[in-house]
This record gives C-alpha cells, structure tokens and sequence, in this order.
C-alpha cells in the first residue's frame, strides 16, 4: 500500500509578494487529484516544493506521517511545466541514463525505456535527439522520464499541454492507470473539462490560497442546481416562495424559467407549480461545470 501525499501549511514569500499561504491538501493512494488555477496562483510554486526544488517558509511536505527528505524524493516522478530533456540528448540514451539516476540497474533501465517509450508511442524515436521531436512527443517522452523508476508518486505539472486528442487519450489512460495501482497522482492543468473528466477531486487556488477543494460533483453541487422550465409564458413570478427555490430568472419572451434550487427541493411540486402557469414543454436540470465554478471562486 502507497502512502497518502500530504502538504500541510506551506507558506512561500518572495519579498512583498506572498506566493503561497496556509497551503494545505493530501492526494490519498489511487486518487487522481487536478490541481487548477490562474497564471501564478502557486500551482508551479507548490509542486517545486514538493519536490525539493524550492523551500518553503514554513510548512510541511510528507509521504505518509514521514517528512519528504532526499531518498524519498527519488520514490516521485515528476513532470515540469517548464521541460526538464537535454535538447541534444537521445531519447532511449536520455531515459535510461535518469533511470540509472534513480538506482536502477543497466538492465532494468534498459526495460523500462522500452516499455514506456512503446506504452507511449515514440518508440520509433528513441534514436533521435529530443530537439528533433514535435512539441507532443516530447511531452510523451518527458511523460516516460516521470514514470521511468516505477515511482511511489506521480506530480505532473500541465502534462497535457501541446497535445493532440489521440496523446492526451493516451496519457490519461496512463495516469488512470498508475492511480488503479494505488499511486497519488496529482496535475495542474488548464483544461478543466479534461479535469472534470479525469479526476476524482480537485483544488481551486486563488492568489496562493486553496480556495475550495473536494470531490468534483459535490463542489458542482455546493453551488446549487440549475432547473430550466420551458414553456410558462406568463411574466408572473410563480416559482418564488417555493420550497428550495434559492432564486428565480423569469423570460416571458421565450417562455424560459431558469431556478437556481438546492439539494433538498421537491422537484414534483416545482413542476405542479410550472403547470399551474400553463403548459410545460422542458424541465431539465443541470449542475455547473467545473469551468463555471472556476469562474466564480476566482471572481468570489
């Protein structure tokens, strides 16, 4: 059994700007954790700490109950943002010789290279110098170089990036795939309907604070449900003062009545309220997306 990745607290300062505050969250064994935000939230910040990369101010990083130190830091796999190949370097040379880094014997690594430059589909590449390769197969090989020494855990910053529809496929698959085996895997991404897709919870930073965090359903649910009635045509507000109604936008024009009703509201009598008006057409629910979400946490 992996051990849970947990961050607990950090705080980072450079001068006057406050890059990180109280930041705390954990990534438990097997969990896909989408870690999203703006430009310079403190996604990059938070996972080069992780990592060892930067120290923090105050805080903690651990695997388990047990503070990260330098053995453990080999145990992660780790994909930056900003992309970590030697340019001049041959693929197959590149992956075996970090292999070896990570204490894997000559042979050892000369198995992982093939298997995870095949698993990824370059490899027809790995006698070609990394400068050579296309934008997407060069995250497909930074993608290998993380997951190269079978690591404990997986830190991907904007690992889908650049990619086309068929290798983001592919490397989701992956990272479902290494989560199946029971590794925290956590990825900062912009594409959030790809981390609504994919992962189980998520964090919302704002300005180097987590601002919300949960299972994606539920933080889409906290928000309220939206209803939408077609067919009312009448300008008289005959959904307010219902049970569980939190707020009402009425549209004679099209006869559309948009509610906005939480968990507990009695979605029959909505709509032997709705009928009362006059005839229903559509009665349809929906929850916000990730995307609208986002938006209003870093508008709140």
């Amino acid at each position: 059994m992996n051990d849970p990745l947990v961050i607990d607290g950090l705080h980072k300062r450079y001068g006057d700007l406050v890059a990180l505050q109280d930041m705390t969250f954990h990534v438990t064994p097997g969990e896909i954790f989408g870690f999203v935000g703006s430009n310079g939230a403190g996604k990059s910040t938070t996972m080069r700490i992780i990592l060892g990369v930067l120290g923090a101010d105050s805080g903690r990083v651990c695997l388990g109950d047990r503070p990260i130190d330098l053995h453990m830091r080999r145990r992660i796999g780790y994909m930056p943002e900003e992309r970590g190949l030697y340019p001049k370097m041959k693929v197959g040379d590149q992956l075996i010789f970090l292999a070896r880094l990570h204490g894997m014997s000559a042979a050892a690594a000369q198995e992982s290279m093939q298997r995870w430059t095949s698993r990824l589909g370059v490899e027809s590449r790995v006698d070609d110098d990394v400068a050579d390769l296309s934008l997407g197969n060069q995250q497909r090989v930074q993608l290998a170089a993380a997951l190269i020494h079978d690591p404990a855990v997986l830190v991907l910053d904007e690992p889908f990036s650049g990619l086309d529809p068929v290798a983001v496929d592919v490397m989701s698959d992956v990272l479902k795939e290494k989560a199946a085996e029971g590794i925290p895997v956590i990825f900062s991404s912009h594409q959030l309907e790809l981390v609504q897709r994919l992962c189980d919870r998520v964090g919302i930073v704002v300005r180097g604070r987590m601002r919300a965090q949960g299972r994606v359903d539920d933080l889409r649910a906290r928000e309220g449900i939206t209803l939408e009635i077609d067919g009312p045509s009448t300008a008289e507000p005959w959904a307010d003062g219902l049970s569980g109604v939190l707020s009402a936008d009425y549209d004679p024009s099209i006869g559309r009545t948009a509610l906005r009703i939480d968990a507990q509201a009695d979605d029959q009598a909505i709509l032997a309220a709705a009928l009362r008006a006059g005839p229903v057409h559509r009665f349809a629910t929906s929850t916000p997306s990730l995307t609208e979400l986002f938006r209003e946490v870093v508008s709140a």
